[in-house]
């Protein structure tokens, strides 16, 4: 027997209601249209006086200097690709200045063996 007479019980709540946030979806059709357009296109805004434009999972600006920022962003990639290639080229010649100095040193070791049985062959020791 509880010391108070009832124990606590509470009552359930009733489960809400997923409401949007977006008050879009009570337009109809046509205001829709005439809201966001008859085609969506990329999120654009104004920030200081700069478009940005998203496009391709990045934010890209649309200002009126000499070049675009599209063409930056393409000649940015090509500096990146550039660079690569040069750092494998650097790779590659360090690698062939090493072969070249291996098959020199083979070369001079060989003319100096040769050298050696010519004056052994000269002395009547072979």
């Amino acid at each position: 027997m509880p010391l108070f007479g009832h124990t606590f019980s509470p009552k359930k709540t009733p489960p809400r209601k997923s409401a949007s946030l977006s008050s879009l979806h009570t337009l109809d059709r046509s205001t829709r249209e005439i809201e966001l357009g008859l085609e969506y296109g990329p999120p654009v805004m104004n920030i200081g006086g700069q478009s940005w434009k998203f496009e391709d999972g990045q934010w890209i600006t649309e200002s009126s200097g000499n070049a675009s920022s599209r063409e930056m962003q393409r000649l940015k990639k090509r500096n990146v690709q550039l660079e690569e290639e040069n750092n494998l080229l650097k790779l590659k010649i360090e690698i062939l200045l090493d072969m070249l100095t291996e098959t020199t040193v083979e070369y001079h070791l060989m003319e100096k063996e040769v050298e050696d049985i010519k004056i052994r062959k000269k002395k009547g020791q072979i």
